[in-house]
């Protein structure tokens, strides 16, 4: 019944959100823009004042959201589809895949963020392991001209069975062996435009540093530069000449990048992610979508060219600090004492259920009782080839998977991760049934149609404010990464991850109109296909919905709070108690976790429900 009514109103939004484009006897062209990692309340006239006036003066959606786990493949693969995590498969950055993947490096947890792990994982589920329309791919399919420039992973994402045959693709691996090749067409036209073709590295953007060195102070400039470039310079123009309809997705790695390597706090929280290297990566990023509304304008597009931006997650600052983990008491020779190593999961997973721990990263070689797995990932059991538990590391939340489905080792599992002071919040897979102090994934959209596995236990790690007048700014998360205390990470449950940025203007949007309602990723994803005159045929039921309010004579469909939480506390007292909004029968998550350990959790209020009720 549930999935009736969702397919039910969005047919009715659809109807009233096509009256603006149906009067076009020419689709309008779109430009997806996406500041990776920009947080909800960090833009203002002074740190973007380019996306500030697009907020301003089109459509603010100021209540938006990013789908968790808040990681950007995640949420790429929403805003690319429209569907929730459930039925795209894509769990996050690292997923547990079922086979070895040999081009992510002969490993069974890749990280998906590459060009050639994401055509190997197409190839071994029948080709597309989406198992969903993308947006470029049906309009490409509808006689659009598209492209996708920007971040590897999931800039290919919108598009990844076409491998750049007909959708226009350039990433960081552009020109590289494992790059999407360049269309002869695109070769003579960077050479005419005096750029290479091959985009630059990320230089000194890309250093991360370590437990003694800082990571990098500047922005990713030059490389962004050149596929702002490639998109004004070369794309736009060549779009204008073929004289149709076209759709671009610009996916800025700015201000994720400079984020996440920050060197302006090594091992303290503060500045954390709000020193002078994270807002110069806003404000790159600023500047790339400036160039993009300066060539429409020059080109004489603007009028008809209809711009979203929406962020794929929010942002926080790292915390390697935990009371009760075995992990922190060891020493390590690449980890602060008494902080937490990469691996922390894995590592406190196999000694509380004893089990011998292996590196998938490292040809499943033993993991030594003084280190940690490379990656962070783990595979526990006898038998590295035929584990009981594998942990795919990622930052703010972790992914537990068991491969033999048991469920005396999931109970296991769960009583030992209720024991950290790290975690807050565990999610289980319907199938495995109902645990004390835990919430069903089905709560999350996390259980549809997917074709690639299913995590058992979604495991979100502790989150807090460091004291700001806007909390969401300055966050702060336990995060299960190489990365250091002080540095910037995501994927948890906490609003600071949530609340992405998301705002619109255009012909097909209204003028200085505040949204009110929830909107995500998925909205984002369903929106732009509907703006475009496009139809997908949906294997899945788990979509979002046409942002129709945002639209001239568009309706304004009601919404609604809700709190679910676990229907037994577990032995020491804790629920998983999941916030939400609702529009229609679409949900929006705001946080989830264990009050007090949430960022936005602190108190659960509201009218509570128990799970499944």
């Amino acid at each position: 019944m549930r999935h009736a009514i969702t397919l039910l109103s969005a047919s009715m939004i659809a109807l009233s959100a096509g009256a603006a484009s149906a009067q076009n006897a020419r689709p309008r062209n779109l430009i997806l823009f996406v500041p990776d990692g920009l947080r909800g309340g960090i833009v203002n006239a002074e740190t973007a004042p380019t996306m500030t006036d697009i907020r301003d003066k089109g459509v603010h959606f100021k209540n938006s959201h990013s789908l968790f786990p808040t990681f950007t493949m995640a949420n790429s693969s929403a805003l690319s589809t429209g569907h929730y995590l459930g039925d795209t498969g894509t769990f996050s950055n690292t997923i547990y895949t079922g086979y070895t993947s040999v081009p992510a490096g002969d490993t069974v947890v890749p990280f998906i963020e590459n060009d050639a792990v994401l055509a190997d994982i197409d190839d071994h589920f029948n080709g597309d392991y989406l198992n969903e329309e993308t947006l470029l791919k049906m309009a490409r399919g509808q006689g659009f001209s598209t492209a996708a420039i920007g971040k590897v992973g999931p800039t290919l994402l919108f598009d990844h069975t076409d491998r750049g045959k007909n959708t226009i693709v350039v990433d960081d691996s552009t020109g590289g062996k494992t790059g999407v090749p360049l269309s002869d067409e695109m070769k003579d036209a960077l050479t005419k435009a005096g750029l290479p073709l091959a985009t630059p590295s990320r230089g000194d953007n890309a250093k991360a540093g370590d437990a003694k060195t800082a990571g990098t102070t500047v922005a990713n400039v030059p490389q962004q530069a050149y596929m702002a470039d490639v998109a004004t310079k070369v794309v736009l123009p060549m779009f204008k000449a073929r004289n149709k309809p076209f759709v671009l997705v610009f996916w800025s790695r700015d201000p994720d990048g400079s984020q996440h390597n920050t060197g302006d706090s090594l091992n303290t929280i503060t500045p954390g992610i709000n020193g002078p290297t994270s807002m110069a990566g806003i404000k790159n990023a600023d500047n790339n979508l400036a160039q993009l509304r300066k060539a429409l304008d020059e080109l004489g597009l603007s009028a008809n060219t209809n711009i979203m931006v929406s962020s794929d997650h929010g942002f926080s600052t790292i915390s390697k600090e935990s009371k009760t983990s075995p992990s922190a008491k060891i020493a390590y020779d690449d980890t602060p004492k008494d902080f937490l190593p990469m691996g922390f999961l894995a590592i406190d997973l196999a000694k509380a259920l004893n089990l011998p721990l292996f590196d998938p990263n490292d040809k499943n070689a033993k993991v030594a009782d003084n280190a940690h797995p490379k990656a962070g990932n783990g595979v526990l059991g006898q038998d590295p080839t035929k584990p009981d538990v594998v942990i795919a590391t990622n930052g703010g939340s972790d992914l537990i998977y068991l491969p033999n489905r048991d469920k005396k080792l999931a109970d296991r599992v769960i009583k030992a991760l209720l024991e950290q002071d790290y975690v807050s919040g565990l999610f289980v897979d319907d199938k495995l049934g109902t645990f004390p102090g835990t919430l069903p994934m089905s709560n999350l959209n996390l259980k549809g149609k997917a074709v690639t596995p299913n995590p058992s236990i979604v495991v979100n790690f502790r989150s807090w404010s460091s004291g700001c007048e806007i909390p969401t700014n300055c966050s702060v998360q336990v995060a299960d990464t190489v990365l250091r205390q002080g540095q910037g990470m995501h994927g948890s449950f906490s609003r600071g991850d949530t609340f992405n940025f998301t705002a619109a203007i255009g012909p097909d949007f209204k003028t200085g109109y505040v949204d009110p309602l929830p909107v995500s990723n998925a909205d984002v994803g369903m929106t732009a296909a509907q703006l475009l005159g496009l139809r997908a045929p949906n294997n899945g039921g788990l979509i979002g919905r046409v942002m129709s309010e945002a639209l001239p004579n568009g309706i304004v469909p009601k919404m609604a709070e809700g709190t679910i939480m676990s229907k037994k506390p577990s032995a020491n007292g804790l629920r998983t108690v999941l916030k939400f909004q609702r529009v229609l029968s679409t949900r929006y998550f705001d946080v989830a976790g264990f009050p007090g350990r949430t960022l936005g959790l602190e108190e659960t209020g509201g009218k509570q429900k128990t799970a499944g009720k």
